[in-house]
């Protein structure tokens, strides 16, 4: 007697984002540990067949892919009632069908990229001041961004500025300079007197 494994069906539904140009779509599997962000068609060429399929829609500016959600950034042109449904069955058959989402060593290319992006070795009270600002954006900052289908990466820190990078829908959003400067900037000068100021530098 044969025994067919019927596989879990993929529920997907879609969530706002602070970004109005920026829409998540939220699946009940785990798609990527981590975050994969493509904002152009060279990078997700090389890691990502999801995000290559989905530029080939004009309408499709970003793709990022973390956890169980992929957000998608649209151009300015397009309304999203006249295209979240095409992409909501597209992603959705996509992962159905066992397609590839972000291929195996990106992970450690963008780490490697990140390091040699910072080269800036911190030592002493600077190293444990660096630690402790990586730490609050981590536990405090991070959860939160990611509810809104976005990312915030430390970059790097220099006289009492911390460089931050943001990803998916916080990136090129109206009120993510609200959130930084509001938000993020004001609990790390609360936390860390030395801290003047958070900067956005385009990933």
């Amino acid at each position: 007697m044969e025994t067919t494994v019927t596989k879990s069906p993929v529920l997907l539904y879609t969530e706002q984002t602070p970004n109005p140009e920026s829409l998540k779509f939220v699946t009940n599997r785990m798609l990527y540990r981590g975050t994969a962000d493509f904002r152009e068609v060279d990078l997700a060429t090389e890691w990502s067949p999801l995000a290559v399929a989905l530029f080939d829609f004009p309408y499709v500016k970003g793709v990022y892919i973390s956890n169980n959600f992929v957000t998608v950034s649209k151009e300015m042109n397009y309304e999203w009632p006249d295209i979240m449904l095409k992409l909501k069955d597209f992603i959705k058959n996509y992962i159905e069908d066992g397609g590839e989402l972000v291929k195996e060593g990106f992970a450690e290319h963008t780490s490697k990229i990140e390091a040699d992006r910072a080269g800036i070795a911190y030592t002493g009270d600077e190293a444990e001041l660096v630690q402790k600002i990586k730490e609050l954006i981590d536990t405090y900052v991070k959860p939160a961004v990611e509810m809104d289908g976005g990312n915030i990466e430390f970059k790097h820190y220099e006289n009492g500025k911390v460089f931050v990078i943001m990803q998916g829908s916080c990136s090129g959003c109206p009120s993510s300079t609200i959130t930084l400067k509001a938000g993020i900037e004001g609990m790390l000068k609360r936390m860390i007197p030395q801290v003047e100021e958070v900067v956005q530098e385009m990933g």
